[in-house]
């Protein structure tokens, strides 16, 4: 399977100019590049596609270059809806570097095809209003970027002249990149196309006609029930470490639905073809195995936070479900419980009246019976003395007390 048939065969070639040309051009090796607006501190999981897109160019003997948008990312590409909260210079750069390194973890950059690393503000922000203007606004035509679906869709909410002139300034990235490192390929998710386009546009009205260039987009992931890919109880699911932890950013693979499965690994596992094939088959056959999701949730975890940082969410994940959480350190505990609802109680308070303060039981009443029913465990020990008092001392690093409620329902108090 060529290369491009296989990026096809992945469901990651939505719209392409010119397919032929591609498919030629990409015989022999040549540089590609993806932009990303440092618009957070972190990039999430719902950049993974074009990131690990990126990589598979490289695998493929290209040579790729992750563009940072130190200057773009001050604008930010228009939304469906409303404007985008302007960030400082200060915030930009500092979130531009923080991405730069988290680029780095999915990248070669030694050897022949070795990855390249660019920040717009390099050749944005030296440049004057004139120059602006008399070397690139005037190679556009209004009537031309009107018919942007980006643009066409904010005229009638209201569109600033700073979002409309952002498709220019990406234009102008691809005509740097080609003139720099004669990268002839941007690629990009289904909603960059008519930037895409525009940056092809300039380069041929610069360059001439014999510059060949290509713009590549990918369908935008989605989940099969309709709601948004790339949140796990309404919050991002970052690539950061400090944002989202090992064990959460497990647990979201893991937890994938099997109707929503082998996309995921088509369009984000470097697996081969016959790897994912035989995985799809497992998905139809014995699902309760969750083989595809495992292979996925380990193969992501490792790209994203390590070999280390696998074997201690796969850890947590086995000991949570199947074994003594008092085996596992305080740190890994309260990653397992990030998402468990917390809540303070004073020294001394009984676990009765825990139970009410933290609304794990509507009433005294109900919390006795729960208690009498064996259905309370205090720090892995199941208790029925509805006289127990939860002290600080008697807490995991004297610092907080976990509840469990029958086998799934975790809580946890802090002094």
């Amino acid at each position: 399977m060529e290369f491009i048939e296989e990026l096809k065969w992945r469901g990651l070639v939505k719209d392409v100019t010119d397919l032929d040309g591609l498919v030629e051009t990409v015989k022999s090796p040549t540089t590609v590049y993806c932009g990303f607006d440092p618009t957070a501190d972190s990039l999430h999981v719902g950049h993974l596609q074009q990131i690990i897109l990126l990589r598979r160019y490289q695998n493929a003997g290209h040579t790729p270059i992750a563009l940072c948008g130190g200057f773009t990312g001050m604008i930010g590409d228009p939304r469906p809806t409303t404007e985008r909260k302007l960030l400082t210079h200060e915030e930009v750069l500092h979130n531009a570097e923080c991405i730069r390194h988290q680029l780095a973890m999915f990248l070669k950059f030694d050897g022949d095809n070795a990855a390249i690393m660019e920040n717009n503000n390099n050749w944005l922000g030296e440049m004057s209003l004139l120059d602006y203007l008399r070397d690139y606004g005037k190679l556009f035509n209004i009537a031309y970027m009107l018919q942007k679906d980006t643009i066409k869709k904010r005229l009638d909410s209201g569109l600033s002249y700073t979002e409309f002139s952002y498709t220019i300034l990406q234009a102008m990235d691809f005509l740097t990149l080609y003139q720099k490192y004669g990268c002839r390929i941007q690629i990009g998710g289904s909603d960059q196309w008519g930037n895409l386009t525009s940056g092809m546009e300039l380069i041929r009205k610069v360059e001439g006609d014999q510059a060949k260039v290509w713009g590549v987009t990918s369908p935008l992931i989605t989940k099969s029930d309709g709601s948004k890919f790339g949140k796990s109880e309404g919050k991002n699911v970052w690539l950061d470490p400090q944002r989202t932890n090992a064990y959460e950013f497990y647990q979201f693979w893991l937890n994938t639905p099997d109707s929503d499965i082998v996309d995921y690994l088509k369009r984000l596992s470097l697996r081969s073809p016959e790897e994912i094939m035989a995985l799809e088959e497992k998905v139809k056959t014995e699902p309760q195995l969750r083989e595809a999701q495992k292979a996925l949730a380990e193969e992501l975890t490792v790209l994203v936070h390590g070999e280390d940082g696998l074997a201690k969410a796969q850890r947590i994940t086995e000991t949570f479900f199947h074994g003594d959480i008092m085996k596992l350190s305080p740190e890994e505990i309260k990653e397992g419980l990030s998402d468990a609802v917390r809540t303070q109680i004073e020294d001394g308070t009984t676990l009765i009246d825990a139970l009410v303060a933290s609304s794990i039981c509507k009433s005294k009443g109900d919390a006795r019976r729960l208690i009498q029913q064996g259905s309370v465990s205090v720090n892995g020990e199941k208790t029925t003395a509805i006289d127990t008092v939860l002290t600080q001392a008697d807490a995991i690093n004297q610092e907080f007390t976990i509840i469990r409620k029958g086998k799934k329902n975790w809580y946890l108090l802090t002094f």
